[in-house]
């Protein structure tokens, strides 16, 4: 493979990846739904659980439904293969009061968010007591 093909691959990679941070950051961060539709193809599809839907438009009204104020993130680390991003994050849910670890895995399509799924689990409360009564808060 050529240095130029390496260099142009390196930088796509890191696109996608930077793509993953600003659609989070407006979303959980600053709870804007509007600035993630760009980033998401038509036929967007999210397996859920957070949110279950078979296209952009319907991603969005669900999204726009989410109490997303108080959320916090912090983001662990983010791998990239192919058309995919994972990753690994802790997230402050305030319905729980606690936090949950989440891995996220994003594909791309054509230099926009395809599809989503994720898995969540909660953490362990400061005094020991599992929130698994309240998985989805929404």
């Amino acid at each position: 493979m050529s240095s130029t093909r390496v260099l142009l691959t390196a930088k796509i990679e890191h696109m996608r990846k930077r793509i993953v941070e600003v659609v989070i950051g407006e979303l959980i961060g600053r709870g804007n739904v509007d600035a993630v539709e760009p980033w998401l193809r038509d036929d967007f599809v999210d397996h859920g659980p957070g949110i279950v839907a078979a296209s952009k438009s319907e991603w969005l009204a669900k999204a726009r439904a989410l109490p997303l104020t108080g959320f916090k993130i912090e983001i662990h680390s983010l791998h990239e293969a192919g058309e995919d991003v994972t990753m690994l994050s802790r997230r402050w849910v305030p319905a729980l009061e606690g936090w949950i670890a989440v891995v996220d895995i994003f594909r791309f399509k054509d230099g926009a968010i395809a599809e989503h799924a994720e898995v969540f689990q909660p953490t362990a409360a400061p005094d020991g007591v599992s929130r698994l009564g309240k998985l989805v808060p929404w």
